[in-house]
């Protein structure tokens, strides 16, 4: 049970509101954010479930890509899962990984959608990363229980699809850019639909040149939100060059210059902070924190949110961290997990906060790649929203 600053009673009763207002710029519930000051320490508001490592793609950016199989075999039980999730009483959000999580219709039939409707009826927030590539029906039949489909959208014409959709794959199809159609098509009959679509670009080498005719893409297709992030160098992304800093901050300008007001822009892993001593880096800070329909995301992963595998019972601090679990759910509670992770030097080296910026310190994968020698704890925001 959550120690609450505000009153037990109350802290669920606001956790209940969150629960139920409107998804949007104003409201984004996987932001551990929202919940800041309501108990003493984080508290863990969102679990995310890898539901298969099985996937039909092999993404020269995937950060799971080394957990990639053809073969899996399941060592825990759904009731096993719903019994650890039913302890964690401060939830708001739950989230379906892969892997693909529509990679059969099996897969679809006996975890995804029994996990979704658990958690639809538990009241939480669901989200779904799926590539969005396979037949239509099989999306279908779980996205009445989903709040956001997340796909990755990395592609400014369809030759980038077919290289980097089968970069670690053993061969090609015949018609490599299939998928992408179907995808397409997907994306367009779901938004029709009216389901929250959101489309995640990794920043690279290979989507800055073309980030705005990516974003006018996925405003085409229908996509409510464009999620933007700095490639993460894990698995089969530790082999891509990562963009500078300065190529960045060129990029998200050129977005921002060009992009369709009516789509929401959520940055995620922000890699510029308020506390930067770079004026340039608090300036296009603060020019992202001014634009309407524009959001900076504090990363969940490890503030307010596990990751566990319905396959094994491990518990991640992110599914793509190169940290090893933190437990398993058959030998412990999510609790017992979450209070050892936050009484870990990692997490007490990484996890700041200026209330000035509404910022909780970076990404363990932005500092890794940008920031090795930044003692977070010296720092404080030098500009405010």
């Amino acid at each position: 049970m959550a120690v609450s600053l505000v009153g037990q009673n109350e802290l669920y009763q606001r956790l209940a509101a969150m629960r139920e207002e409107a998804i949007g710029p104003d409201h984004d519930p996987w932001d551990p954010y929202l919940t800041v000051g309501l108990a003493p320490q984080p508290l863990l508001t969102s679990i995310e479930v890898t539901v298969t490592n099985t996937c039909n793609l092999r993404c020269e950016h995937c950060a799971v890509g080394d957990q990639l199989t053809d073969h899996e075999e399941r060592l825990i039980t759904l009731e096993e899962l719903y019994d650890r999730i039913d302890e964690v009483d401060t939830l708001l959000t739950f989230s379906v990984t892969g892997g693909e999580p529509a990679a059969s219709q099996k897969l679809v039939d006996e975890v995804t959608r029994p996990l979704l409707q658990y958690a639809k009826a538990r009241g939480l927030r669901t989200q779904v990363n799926t590539n969005l590539t396979l037949p239509l029906e099989r999306y279908e039949s779980f996205i009445e229980w989903v709040d956001v489909l997340h796909i990755s959208y990395n592609y400014p014409v369809p030759a980038e699809f077919a290289r980097i959709a089968y970069a670690h794959a053993p061969h090609k199809p015949k018609d490599p850019e299939a998928l992408l159609r179907r995808m397409d098509a997907n994306i367009q009959a779901l938004a029709a639909q009216g389901v929250f679509v959101s489309a995640e670009t990794l920043l690279t080498h290979a989507t800055l040149p073309k980030i705005d005719e990516i974003h006018a893409r996925i405003a085409d297709l229908g996509c409510v939100r464009h999620e933007i992030h700095p490639l993460y160098p894990s698995d089969f992304a530790r082999h891509m060059q990562l963009a500078s800093l300065d190529e960045l901050a060129d990029g998200v300008r050129r977005l921002l210059a060009r992009r369709d007001p009516g789509v929401w822009i959520l940055f995620g892993t922000f890699p510029f902070f308020a506390c930067s001593p770079d004026p340039s880096h608090r300036e296009l800070w603060q020019l992202v924190m001014s634009q309407p329909n524009t959001t900076i995301r504090n990363d969940p992963d490890g503030r307010n949110r596990l990751n566990v595998s319905s396959l094994t019972g491990d518990v991640l601090v992110a599914d793509f961290a190169d940290l090893g679990p933190l437990g398993n759910i058959r030998d412990e509670s999510f609790a017992a997990i979450w209070e050892r992770w936050l009484a870990s030097d990692l997490a007490r080296r990484y996890h700041c906060h200026c209330p000035q910026a509404r910022c909780l310190g970076p990404n363990l994968l932005v500092v890794e790649s940008y920031y090795q020698d930044v003692d977070w704890k010296t720092r404080r925001a030098l500009v405010s929203v």
